[in-house]
């Protein structure tokens, strides 16, 4: 068999070519080892939600309070100014109903992604997250909800060291 393909010009590569070893081929592993550094802000970040915490940054000069935390505000593009703690409840500003999963698998049970503002943070202010322990039907854009933490001897330092948001009421 050969393989030609009329737009390319060349010489084409015939079967017999690459089982006589005529060709050379190469068999190659890759190392595919790289390292990563989240920064200052988000490494700290992540030992927060490690410890069950919600970390900010806060900016003097916008009077902002960043979440997740960055070591410059992008608005007034100056270094921020101070670590600053916020809750673990927050508000539903945007959702969506998923049926199927990120990587395309359809699921039984629909996923709840939302953007949460989070309580102590300035407007404009959240984080990426799932909504849990509740139905599609039942969410709103308003909705105050709260961080269902995994447990402690669970978490990694990661978001998902949060299992979900759930609907709160302030007592």
């Amino acid at each position: 068999m050969t393989v030609n393909i009329k737009q390319w010009p060349g010489t084409a590569l015939a079967t017999r070519d690459l089982e006589q070893g005529h060709v050379l081929t190469v068999k190659y592993k890759p190392r595919a080892e790289y390292a990563w550094d989240a920064g200052v802000a988000i490494a700290r970040y992540l030992e927060e939600l490690k410890a069950g915490r919600l970390i900010a940054r806060s900016c003097k000069q916008c009077d902002r309070i960043l979440i997740p935390p960055r070591m410059f505000c992008e608005e007034c593009f100056r270094p921020t100014d101070s670590w600053v703690y916020v809750e673990d409840t927050g508000t539903v500003n945007t959702f969506s109903i998923c049926h199927v999963r990120w990587d395309v698998v359809r699921l039984d049970q629909p996923q709840l992604p939302a953007v949460i503002h989070v309580d102590g943070a300035s407007p404009g202010m959240g984080i990426l997250h799932l909504l849990g322990e509740v139905a599609p039907e039942e969410v709103y854009i308003g909705m105050k909800v709260k961080a269902v933490w995994e447990e402690a001897s669970r978490r990694q330092g990661s978001i998902t060291d949060i299992r979900h948001w759930k609907p709160w009421k302030e007592e």
